[in-house]
């Protein structure tokens, strides 16, 4: 595909932002789930979870700006969310599993739709914000005994 076409950076985004919002479970309508979309931290950690990796501030700024040109996902006050023609994308799709959503979307992106460039930016700032805040919710939080016992606690 030429550099005008579909990155799978796009994809993954998309991918990531989709299962963030649950907009793919179990086939959900739209009014079953938070009108308000999700936070760039619920993104970045689908994210990772897909690809083992945190996407860079660049990856998410251009594929938002593709998408959100192309009429598939918007972002109000913060808060990204799939539009309906978003969510026809991802119903609509080849379902070859989980573990192939990203290069299926990619492959389905070039066949029904073009790139767009809407005026989306995301500061260094609030990228790494996120990037904080989602390795700080992911760090184990230590286990403590039920009787409040921990090492170095003596029991009789």
């Amino acid at each position: 595909m030429g550099a005008e076409g579909w990155r799978w950076s796009d994809a993954w985004i998309f991918v990531s932002l989709v299962i963030a919002s649950g907009a793919g479970r179990h086939r959900r309508a739209a009014s079953s789930r938070r009108p308000e979309g999700v936070r760039l931290t619920d993104v970045l950690s689908t994210a990772n979870h897909l690809n083992q990796a945190i996407p860079e501030r660049h990856e998410v700024e251009s594929a938002v700006r593709r998408l959100a040109g192309a009429g598939l996902v918007s972002v109000t006050d913060g808060w990204f969310r799939i539009t309906p023609a978003g969510e026809q994308l991802w119903r609509t799709r080849p379902n070859a599993g989980l573990s192939t959503a990203v290069d299926t979307v990619q492959t389905a992106l070039g066949r029904r739709h073009a790139p767009g460039q809407a005026d989306w930016e995301l500061a260094e700032d609030e990228h790494a914000a996120a990037v904080h805040e989602y390795v700080k919710r992911s760090i184990p939080t230590p286990r403590r005994s039920p009787e409040g016992g921990g090492p170095g606690h003596d029991r009789h």
